[in-house]
Protein backbone atom coordinates (compact mmCIF):
# COMPACT_ATOMS: atom_id res chain seq x y z
CA UNK A 1 0.00 0.00 0.00
CA UNK A 2 1.46 3.36 -1.00
CA UNK A 3 1.85 6.08 1.59
CA UNK A 4 -0.87 8.70 1.57
CA UNK A 5 0.24 12.20 0.61
CA UNK A 6 -0.04 14.61 3.54
CA UNK A 7 -2.50 17.45 3.19
CA UNK A 8 -0.72 20.77 3.00
CA UNK A 9 -2.18 24.26 3.31
CA UNK A 10 -0.84 27.73 2.74
CA UNK A 11 -0.87 29.02 6.33
CA UNK A 12 -1.20 32.60 5.12
CA UNK A 13 -4.47 31.84 3.32
CA UNK A 14 -7.40 31.09 5.61
CA UNK A 15 -9.45 29.79 2.65
CA UNK A 16 -6.81 27.13 2.03
CA UNK A 17 -6.79 26.14 5.70
CA UNK A 18 -10.60 25.99 5.90
CA UNK A 19 -10.82 23.98 2.67
CA UNK A 20 -8.43 21.31 3.92
CA UNK A 21 -10.15 21.09 7.32
CA UNK A 22 -13.63 20.91 5.73
CA UNK A 23 -12.45 18.22 3.31
CA UNK A 24 -11.06 16.20 6.21
CA UNK A 25 -14.28 16.61 8.22
CA UNK A 26 -16.23 15.20 5.27
CA UNK A 27 -13.89 12.20 5.15
CA UNK A 28 -14.29 11.55 8.88
CA UNK A 29 -18.08 11.76 8.77
CA UNK A 30 -18.42 9.52 5.73
CA UNK A 31 -16.06 6.90 7.21
CA UNK A 32 -18.35 6.80 10.25
CA UNK A 33 -21.15 5.38 8.08
CA UNK A 34 -22.94 8.56 7.04
CA UNK A 35 -23.69 8.84 3.32
CA UNK A 36 -23.61 12.30 1.78
CA UNK A 37 -26.99 13.72 0.82
CA UNK A 38 -26.45 15.65 -2.42
CA UNK A 39 -30.07 16.68 -3.02
CA UNK A 40 -29.40 20.31 -2.00
CA UNK A 41 -26.41 20.50 -4.35
CA UNK A 42 -28.49 19.04 -7.16
CA UNK A 43 -31.24 21.62 -6.60
CA UNK A 44 -28.64 24.40 -6.74
CA UNK A 45 -27.16 22.96 -9.94
CA UNK A 46 -30.57 22.73 -11.61
CA UNK A 47 -31.41 26.32 -10.65
CA UNK A 48 -28.02 27.47 -11.92
CA UNK A 49 -28.63 25.63 -15.20
CA UNK A 50 -32.05 27.29 -15.58
CA UNK A 51 -30.44 30.70 -14.96
CA UNK A 52 -27.80 30.01 -17.62
CA UNK A 53 -30.44 28.86 -20.13
CA UNK A 54 -32.46 32.02 -19.52
CA UNK A 55 -29.34 34.14 -20.11
CA UNK A 56 -28.53 32.21 -23.30
CA UNK A 57 -32.06 32.69 -24.65
CA UNK A 58 -31.81 36.41 -23.96
CA UNK A 59 -28.43 36.63 -25.66
CA UNK A 60 -29.12 34.54 -28.75
CA UNK A 61 -32.79 35.24 -29.47
CA UNK A 62 -33.06 35.60 -33.25
CA UNK A 63 -34.62 39.09 -33.32
CA UNK A 64 -32.64 42.30 -32.88
CA UNK A 65 -33.06 44.74 -29.98
CA UNK A 66 -36.03 46.95 -30.64
CA UNK A 67 -38.12 43.98 -31.79
CA UNK A 68 -37.22 41.69 -28.87
CA UNK A 69 -37.73 44.23 -26.08
CA UNK A 70 -40.64 42.37 -24.44
CA UNK A 71 -38.80 39.05 -24.66
CA UNK A 72 -35.70 40.57 -23.03
CA UNK A 73 -37.77 42.08 -20.21
CA UNK A 74 -39.31 38.66 -19.58
CA UNK A 75 -35.85 37.01 -19.56
CA UNK A 76 -34.50 39.61 -17.15
CA UNK A 77 -37.48 39.13 -14.84
CA UNK A 78 -37.06 35.33 -14.88
CA UNK A 79 -33.31 35.70 -14.34
CA UNK A 80 -33.91 37.85 -11.25
CA UNK A 81 -36.58 35.49 -9.87
CA UNK A 82 -34.50 32.32 -10.27
CA UNK A 83 -31.34 34.01 -8.99
CA UNK A 84 -33.28 35.27 -5.96
CA UNK A 85 -34.63 31.76 -5.35
CA UNK A 86 -31.10 30.34 -5.54
CA UNK A 87 -29.79 32.92 -3.06
CA UNK A 88 -32.73 32.29 -0.73
CA UNK A 89 -31.97 28.55 -0.68
CA UNK A 90 -28.29 29.20 0.00
CA UNK A 91 -29.06 31.69 2.76
CA UNK A 92 -31.84 29.79 4.54
CA UNK A 93 -30.96 26.12 4.00
CA UNK A 94 -27.21 25.90 3.56
CA UNK A 95 -25.82 28.67 5.74
CA UNK A 96 -22.29 27.48 6.61
CA UNK A 97 -22.98 23.81 5.86
CA UNK A 98 -20.20 21.79 4.33
CA UNK A 99 -21.98 18.44 4.38
CA UNK A 100 -25.51 17.08 4.54
CA UNK A 101 -25.93 13.36 5.24
CA UNK A 102 -28.56 10.66 5.30
CA UNK A 103 -28.97 8.71 8.55
CA UNK A 104 -26.48 5.85 8.89
CA UNK A 105 -27.69 2.55 7.48
CA UNK A 106 -29.22 0.35 10.15
CA UNK A 107 -29.64 3.29 12.53
CA UNK A 108 -32.84 3.86 14.47
CA UNK A 109 -32.67 7.62 13.86
CA UNK A 110 -34.57 9.08 10.94
CA UNK A 111 -32.45 12.19 10.44
CA UNK A 112 -29.08 12.79 8.94
CA UNK A 113 -26.51 15.37 9.88
CA UNK A 114 -25.74 18.92 8.88
CA UNK A 115 -22.07 19.62 9.38
CA UNK A 116 -21.11 23.31 9.40
CA UNK A 117 -17.86 25.14 9.90
CA UNK A 118 -16.59 28.66 10.35
CA UNK A 119 -13.13 30.15 10.16
CA UNK A 120 -13.49 33.92 10.40
CA UNK A 121 -11.10 36.09 8.47
CA UNK A 122 -8.02 37.13 10.47
CA UNK A 123 -8.76 34.48 13.09
CA UNK A 124 -7.22 31.12 13.90
CA UNK A 125 -10.37 29.79 15.59
CA UNK A 126 -12.11 27.05 13.62
CA UNK A 127 -15.65 26.23 14.72
CA UNK A 128 -17.19 22.91 13.74
CA UNK A 129 -20.88 22.28 14.36
CA UNK A 130 -22.85 19.06 13.99
CA UNK A 131 -26.63 19.23 14.04
CA UNK A 132 -29.61 17.23 12.87
CA UNK A 133 -30.81 17.78 9.32
CA UNK A 134 -34.35 17.81 10.74
CA UNK A 135 -34.16 19.56 14.13
CA UNK A 136 -37.93 19.14 14.71
CA UNK A 137 -37.71 15.35 14.51
CA UNK A 138 -38.12 13.33 17.68
CA UNK A 139 -34.91 11.46 16.84
CA UNK A 140 -32.88 14.65 16.37
CA UNK A 141 -29.82 14.93 18.55
CA UNK A 142 -28.72 18.04 20.37
CA UNK A 143 -26.46 20.34 18.32
CA UNK A 144 -22.81 20.09 19.33
CA UNK A 145 -19.80 22.18 18.41
CA UNK A 146 -16.21 22.90 19.22
CA UNK A 147 -14.01 25.89 18.61
CA UNK A 148 -10.27 25.35 18.50
CA UNK A 149 -7.23 27.08 17.10
CA UNK A 150 -6.05 25.69 13.78
CA UNK A 151 -2.50 25.89 15.13
CA UNK A 152 -3.24 22.64 17.01
CA UNK A 153 -3.62 20.71 13.77
CA UNK A 154 -1.01 22.18 11.40
CA UNK A 155 2.76 22.01 11.49
CA UNK A 156 4.78 25.13 10.82
CA UNK A 157 5.14 23.88 7.22
CA UNK A 158 1.36 23.81 6.77
CA UNK A 159 0.94 20.04 6.90
CA UNK A 160 -2.24 18.85 8.57
CA UNK A 161 -1.76 16.46 11.51
CA UNK A 162 -4.68 14.35 10.37
CA UNK A 163 -4.63 11.98 13.32
CA UNK A 164 -5.13 14.80 15.81
CA UNK A 165 -7.83 16.45 13.73
CA UNK A 166 -9.68 13.17 13.07
CA UNK A 167 -9.61 12.43 16.80
CA UNK A 168 -11.25 15.79 17.58
CA UNK A 169 -13.90 15.34 14.88
CA UNK A 170 -14.58 11.74 15.99
CA UNK A 171 -15.05 12.96 19.55
CA UNK A 172 -17.56 15.57 18.35
CA UNK A 173 -19.51 12.95 16.38
CA UNK A 174 -19.54 10.71 19.46
CA UNK A 175 -20.77 13.64 21.56
CA UNK A 176 -23.60 14.24 19.07
CA UNK A 177 -24.51 10.54 19.16
CA UNK A 178 -24.59 10.67 22.96
CA UNK A 179 -21.70 8.26 23.40
CA UNK A 180 -19.51 8.74 26.47
CA UNK A 181 -16.25 10.57 25.95
CA UNK A 182 -13.22 8.37 25.43
CA UNK A 183 -10.20 8.82 27.67
CA UNK A 184 -7.25 10.47 26.00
Amino acid sequence: MAAKNPKKANLLDHHSIKHILDESVSEVVTTRGFVEDVRMSNIRLVLGLVIIIIALFAQFYNKKFPENKDFLIGCIALYVVFNGLLQLIIYTKEKNAILFTYPPEGSFTSTGLVVSSKLPRFSDLYTLTIASSDPKSISAGKQVEFTKSVTQWFTKDGILAEGLFWKDVDALIDEYAGEPKKKK
